[in-house]
């Protein structure tokens, strides 16, 4: 499918450039081998390649020779021509890969040194491409300070040195994420454009809401888009009817809506998303894939802030997996994105108060009454305990607020009865909960910027399957203890907490979720100004 439809979406527009190109490129055009030994031929490409260190170095160890110029760049040239036209495939910025004017501008070139000079612009074309599409268009921290993910960038030697190798083609294709779920995006996308191209989905629903039972023009106009969009069968029926409502319920499902068969305000605003806007969802997915263009772990934990869920993945298999709440769409309390190792747990957990917090929360209610926050223990500097009532809290600020705030284990304590810890500079870390409840939302963004667990219990008995034959015993005993205890896994795991409002299932089936933070719409307005657009297979 992949392939069919990237061959609907070029229509053939790649082998034609291409045999623009080489026929440009080759030796009735630019200057063979001999010719671009010229001192003008030299001294352009010298010229052009100082302004950038690793290119002064690359065309300096060449002695200034090209690497596009004549038969022997001809494979490289070919190579080259079949990325460029894949680049709006890639979800790139199309216009500033565009052949046909790169053509033009090669074309226009007539001296040894304009050739020289377009050489070296080439090149440079060669290396922009190369590094957005294995590791993204934008950089993710200049977008949302809450993304500090480490984006894995190719040096310009690896990337030089693998166009020069025996297979420019092969190194080319393999830029782009080699994953199942990039893979699967992109044919989401086109998918998703063809919807696009022949209409969309149909109209709008108007109604508020809709629930079994109610009949008119917008039952009609829901079914007919549930339809389109392929969750249920073909049905003529005027009325809310259980197939219909069991149509709501599998678009709830692949939506992270709440499954109870009712078209509610939620679920309508959902339904009526325009199928441009999933496209742009889709295109920020693949986007985020090449942020995270690296190795994930055989066994790793998988926290996708969107979705409010917790799992662990084992070979490419959930094994695992947990409902979550996450940080509050407060700027000071958002959870970040990231990637760390899990180390160990700790069962029976004090909650070591962030300063953050015992300064915007708790002294004022300590200024208000010293005896406030009675379940908390209030330390000086060496970790003894302080009596309250020798100190006047009304004299010290955020700033010079002296203490630290320790609530001892319990099953009331802010963590529960364990945390999950992969150490990191963000104190973010997966941990219990006595606020139960709150697993029950559709919408689950509520803590300080931690992740809390609905089944830690499970979790952990499934991370220390590892490493013992009685994972549960093992945990349940010290549990019982009541004391404080680290528990170490043998084998650290990779934690990723990712933020994907676009991603497949394993069915393969894309699915989408709320931009709870508004991340991905700033990526997209990022992305938009670098020159992505919504395509179209009709362009």
């Amino acid at each position: 499918m992949f392939d069919v439809l990237k061959m609907a979406f070029s229509k053939g527009r790649a082998t034609v450039l291409m045999t623009s190109f080489v026929s440009l490129m080759g030796t009735a055009v630019l200057p063979t081998v001999a010719e671009a030994q010229t001192t003008a031929f030299r001294q352009a490409v010298a010229e052009a390649a100082a302004r950038d260190e690793d290119l002064a170095a690359f065309y300096r160890a060449r002695t200034f020779d090209g690497v596009w110029t004549g038969e022997a760049g001809l494979e490289r040239r070919n190579a080259l021509v079949n990325a460029l036209s894949d680049a709006q495939f890639h979800g790139l910025p199309a216009a500033r890969y565009d052949v046909d004017a790169l053509i033009y501008r090669l074309n226009a070139a007539t001296t040894a040194a304009e050739r020289g000079a377009q050489e070296v612009e080439l090149t440079k074309l060669y290396l922009q491409y190369a590094r957005e599409v294995n590791s993204g268009v934008v950089v993710p921290k200049s977008i949302d300070a809450s993304i500090v993910r480490e984006v894995n960038v190719l040096p310009t030697e690896v990337l030089l040195t693998g166009l020069m190798g025996p297979n420019p083609n092969a190194f080319l294709r393999s830029l782009p994420p080699n994953t199942v779920e990039y893979n699967r995006l992109v044919t989401a996308k086109m998918r998703l454009v063809q919807v696009q191209d022949a209409g969309g989905w149909g109209p709008q629903i108007g109604a508020n809401a809709l629930a079994v039972g109610d009949s008119g023009p917008d039952v009609v106009a829901l079914r007919d888009r549930l339809m389109a969009m392929g969750y249920m069968r073909r049905s003529l029926s005027p009325v809310y009817d259980a197939a219909l409502a069991e149509g709501v319920r599998a678009f709830q499902r692949a939506h992270g809506l709440a499954e109870d068969g009712d078209a509610g305000p939620a679920t309508l605003k959902e339904i009526n998303v325009p199928v441009s806007q999933r496209i742009q969802s889709v295109l920020v997915a693949m986007e985020r894939e090449r942020w995270f263009n690296q190795d994930r772990g055989d066994r790793h934990i998988w926290v996708n802030l969107t979705d409010f869920s917790a799992k662990i993945i084992d070979h490419g298999e959930i094994t695992f997996q947990t409902r979550s709440v996450i940080g509050a769409v407060d700027p000071d309390r958002v959870t970040p994105e990231f990637s760390d190792m899990m180390e160990y747990m700790v069962i029976n957990p004090s909650w070591y108060v962030p300063r953050s917090i015992v300064t915007k929360e708790y002294l004022p209610q300590l200024q208000r009454n010293p005896a406030a926050a009675g379940h908390m223990v209030i330390t000086d500097s060496r970790g003894r305990t302080i009596n309250r009532g020798a100190v006047d809290f009304n004299q010290y600020t955020a700033r010079t607020f002296p203490f630290a705030m320790r609530q001892p284990p319990s099953r009331n304590n802010a963590l529960g009865l364990v945390k999950f810890m992969f150490p990191n500079r963000y104190n973010i870390y997966l941990h219990d909960t006595p606020a139960k409840s709150l697993f029950g939302r559709e919408v689950r963004a509520f803590s300080h910027g931690c992740v809390r667990l609905n089944d830690p219990f499970d979790f952990a008995y499934a991370l220390l399957a590892a490493q013992t034959d009685d994972p549960e015993g093992e945990f349940q005993r010290v549990l019982r203890s009541g004391n404080e205890t680290y528990v170490n896994l043998d084998e650290h795991v990779p934690v990723h907490l990712i933020y994907r409002t676009a991603f497949t299932n394993e069915d393969g089936r894309v699915e989408f979720r709320r931009d709870v933070y508004g991340r991905d719409s700033r990526i997209w307005n990022a992305l938009s100004r670098e020159g992505v657009v919504v395509p179209s297979l009709q362009g």
